[in-house]
């Protein structure tokens, strides 16, 4: 959910101290990563205890576990979440794939264990430890080859696969989870880079449920940054006439983006 480091021990801090504005958000579930805008604990317990953790890869588990214990671990995709991904790119047979935005790495060894053999993964993040962190797993797991980290900003990443014509229309998938104040510059690059009839996965585009809240609403601090970006990004996409979007409630709401010309 937080995009950056400093994003991180931003909500950290206001996860201790309560949100700005005399009031204060409170997380309602346990999981580590839940980000569920489900009401009900109990509901959202019994999805994962049924239909996610019996399924769950076991090295995914194992990396699930080893974020847990990280003080930025709310910046972790949500198990539910992975399941999809992982579901999802199977059903798009997505070979060449993309992820903006990495953290430990939960959702990039969903992505890698479910694109074919021979598929392959650019990753980006500002944070070379944080991936590491998660490399064991992956590495467990026997995907490790099909990924291209990339320490440092996505941009100027984004800006150099540009110059090269063969680039354009050649992903498949592309999953952003980064920072939120770039989502828009990162939409128009990437409606370059992903081919026409591919995806784009943009995460957090319900951050927190504020996009329903008030401006003057009680809420945390880096989700108030955040949520005139997120709102920003929602509009412009539901606008964008070049992808057919869906949104859906998974995890903190994921917004899946076809490019359709």
């Amino acid at each position: 959910m937080a995009t950056t480091t400093s994003d991180a021990a931003t909500a950290k801090q206001a996860n201790g101290a309560g949100a700005s504005g005399g009031g204060e958000q409170k997380t309602r579930h346990s999981e580590v990563g839940h980000k569920s805008l489900l009401k009900s604990d109990e509901l959202y317990q019994y999805i994962l205890e049924t239909s996610v953790y019996p399924r769950e890869h076991e090295c995914m588990k194992e990396l699930r576990e080893v974020t847990a214990k990280h003080p930025w671990n709310l910046m972790t995709t949500s198990a539910d979440e992975g399941q999809f991904l992982n579901l999802l790119l199977k059903l798009v047979g997505a070979k060449k794939t993309m992820e903006n935005g990495v953290y430990t790495g939960y959702s990039l060894l969903a992505t890698a264990l479910a694109i074919p053999e021979d598929g392959t993964i650019l990753a980006m993040d500002i944070n070379r430890e944080n991936y590491e962190l998660g490399l064991p797993s992956i590495e467990k797991a026997g995907v490790a080859h099909k990924i291209d980290f990339r320490e440092g900003p996505a941009l100027p990443v984004l800006d150099q696969l540009l110059e090269e014509e063969a680039n354009h229309g050649s992903f498949d998938f592309v999953f952003v989870d980064a920072d939120k104040d770039n989502y828009l510059n990162y939409h128009e690059r990437l409606m370059k880079l992903v081919k026409v009839g591919g995806l784009v996965g943009y995460d957090n585009t319900l951050w927190n449920g504020s996009v329903v809240l008030p401006a003057d609403a009680p809420m945390r601090k880096y989700i108030r940054y955040y949520r005139d970006f997120v709102l920003e990004l929602n509009k412009a996409l539901a606008a964008d006439h070049r992808v057919e979007i869906c949104q859906l409630p998974v995890g903190d709401g994921i917004t899946l983006c076809r490019r359709a010309k």
